[in-house]
C-alpha cells in the first residue's frame, strides 16, 4: 500500500485545522485536435462535481500541451473551480516572460491561479533551452525575487548574473494582490524549509510516499513552527497518482506503459499509483487525511473523464 504511514495521536489531532480539499489533474498528454473539446468539459463537469482545483504540470520527458495554455484554456470554460500548475519549471524561463504568462492567466480566470514553482531535479535538461546548469539555484532563486517585484512594484530595477532592467520593464500586474499563491515543489530538506519561509504552500511530488513522505511532511511543520507561522497561512498539498479498478493486474499494465512512455520509468506504475476498488482508494486517502494533508491533488492518468466521475461519485465521499 503505497500510502501507507504510521500516525501518532498528535499528528492525527493536527488534522483538526481544517477540512481536506480535493483537485483533479487534467490530462496533457498530446491529445489530437479533435480531442480539446473533452478537455474544456472535462474541466466544466470536474467544477460541477465540486473539485476544488484543476491541475496541470510541467513535463519535460514527453510531449505535451504547455501547461500555462491548459489552464487558459480551463479559464474559459470555468468560473469557480482554481487553476494550478504543479510545478513549472521557474528557472527554464525568464523571469520577466514567467511574470507575464502566470499574470496572464490570472486575469483571464478572475483571479483564480495557484502558481507552482520548482527547480527541477534533472540539471541535464538545461542544454536545450541554450542554458547551463551551472549556478541553478542561485538563478531560481533570483528569477522567482524578480517574478515577484515585477508582480508588486512599479518601475523595477534589478541586477543579477542573468537579468538586467532599468525600471522601463512593462508587465501586466496579476488579478490577485499582491500575487498569486505561490506553492513550492520541493523534495529535498533545504528546499522543503525555503517552501515555508517564501511560499504560501507546499506540493508534494506524486513519487513522494511512506517513509520519504512522512519525513518531509514532519520537516514542513517544523519549520512552521520554527517560524511561528500560522498554519492556517500555508497549504500542504500532495498528488496522488490514483486508478479505480476492479482488476489491478490489468491496470498496473497499462500504468506500466504510461510511465514508461511519459517518464521513461515503467517500475513506477507498481510503485506510485493507488490501484483498487473505491474503498480501498478511499482508504488509503483517508491516510493522508488524517494526517492533516489539507488538499489532494487526484491524478488519474487514462480513462480520466471516466477516473473523475467514480472519484466524485464513490472515492471523495468516503474521505
Amino acid at each position: 500500500m503505497p500510502l501507507k504511514t504510521s500516525l501518532t495521536s498528535s499528528q492525527v489531532s493536527s488534522h483538526t485545522r481544517r477540512m481536506t480539499t480535493f483537485g483533479l489533474g487534467l490530462p496533457q498528454i498530446a491529445p489530437l485536435p479533435d480531442e480539446l473539446p473533452e478537455l474544456a468539459s472535462m474541466a466544466r463537469r470536474a467544477e460541477a462535481l465540486g473539485f476544488e482545483t484543476l491541475w496541470v504540470s510541467e513535463l519535460a520527458s514527453a510531449p505535451v500541451l504547455d501547461p500555462l495554455a491548459v489552464l487558459a484554456h480551463a479559464a474559459a470554460v470555468t468560473s469557480r473551480v482554481r487553476l494550478g500548475v504543479g510545478v513549472i519549471l521557474a528557472p527554464l524561463r525568464a523571469p520577466i516572460h514567467l511574470a507575464q504568462s502566470l499574470a496572464s492567466v490570472d486575469v483571464l480566470s478572475n483571479g483564480r491561479l495557484i502558481a507552482g514553482v520548482g527547480l527541477g531535479s534533472k540539471p541535464d535538461i538545461y542544454p536545450r533551452y541554450g542554458l547551463t546548469a551551472d549556478r541553478r539555484l542561485r538563478r531560481y532563486l533570483d528569477g522567482l525575487d524578480l517574478l515577484q517585484r515585477l508582480w508588486t512594484e512599479d518601475g523595477v530595477r534589478f541586477a543579477s548574473s542573468w537579468w538586467t532592467l532599468t525600471g522601463d520593464a512593462n508587465v501586466i500586474r496579476p488579478a490577485q494582490r499582491p500575487q498569486p499563491p505561490l506553492w513550492f515543489g520541493a523534495r529535498q530538506e533545504p528546499a522543503l524549509r525555503r517552501a515555508v519561509k517564501r511560499g504560501d504552500g507546499w506540493l508534494a511530488s506524486g513519487s513522494i510516499l511512506g517513509d520519504e513522505f512522512m519525513r518531509s511532511f514532519e520537516t514542513v511543520r517544523a519549520q512552521l513552527t520554527a517560524d511561528g507561522r500560522d498554519r492556517s497561512t500555508f497549504t500542504i498539498a500532495k498528488r496522488v497518482y490514483i486508478a479505480v479498478a476492479p482488476d489491478t493486474t490489468t491496470t498496473r499494465e497499462r500504468l506500466r506503459r504510461w510511465f514508461g512512455a511519459v517518464y521513461g520509468a515503467p517500475q513506477l506504475g507498481d510503485q506510485v499509483v493507488v490501484v483498487g476498488s473505491a474503498e480501498h482508494c478511499a482508504t488509503q486517502l483517508r491516510t493522508l487525511a488524517d494526517l492533516g494533508v489539507d488538499h489532494l491533488l487526484l491524478n488519474p492518468v487514462f480513462d480520466e473523464v471516466e477516473q473523475m466521475e467514480i472519484l466524485a461519485d464513490s472515492v471523495i465521499p468516503a474521505v
